[in-house]
């Protein structure tokens, strides 16, 4: 199985996801058309119903957050259409890829983290996740235990050795 195919290559922004990851981006976005959308409609006409719109600064106010929510659905709809489910089964162990765990030491203090690395979306440092798509994560990407990464970081440069890749 590839990681990629063609039409992932041709496609804008291509993300993979745990089946976690995909359920949750889906209900967040049930939850947006459902029931955020028709409250925003609702609001609208309530603020209608009270006369002038061209003074009507809660009119205003509603059609705006509308606009703002339609933006967000629309992303999330993107984001959706372009996300992949991955078989974390199949993915190699013996460097890092999207959905591998990793055990770093920082070389310039010697701290050790972990942290798995997952789509954009998904990612939620308070739990070790942090995006493929970060300096970290793309500093990552590919390397194998013993090697050393340099990442470019708003300080500096820092060094990591990468002690350890797994899969949950």
């Amino acid at each position: 199985m590839s990681l990629y195919d063609t039409n992932d290559l041709i496609m804008s922004k291509v993300s993979y996801y745990t089946a976690e990851g995909l359920k949750k981006l889906r209900s967040e976005l049930n939850q947006l058309k459902d029931v955020e959308r028709p409250n925003a409609s609702k609001a609208i006409g309530e603020a209608r119903d009270k006369g002038d719109l061209s003074e009507n600064a809660e009119y205003d106010a509603a059609k705006e957050a509308q606009g703002m929510l339609e933006m967000r659905i629309s992303k999330i709809e993107e984001i959706y259409a372009n996300a992949r489910l991955i078989d974390e089964s199949v993915l190699d162990t013996s460097k890092i890829l999207v959905h591998s765990k990793v055990k770093i030491k920082n070389q310039n203090n010697g701290m050790e983290m972990e942290y798995k690395l997952v789509a954009q979306s998904e990612a939620d440092l308070a739990t070790g996740k942090i995006s493929v798509d970060s300096p970290i994560g793309r500093g990552l990407l590919g390397k194998k235990v013993g090697e050393m990464a340099e990442i470019q970081v708003p300080n500096g440069v820092v060094k990591f050795e990468i002690i350890e890749i797994s899969r949950d």
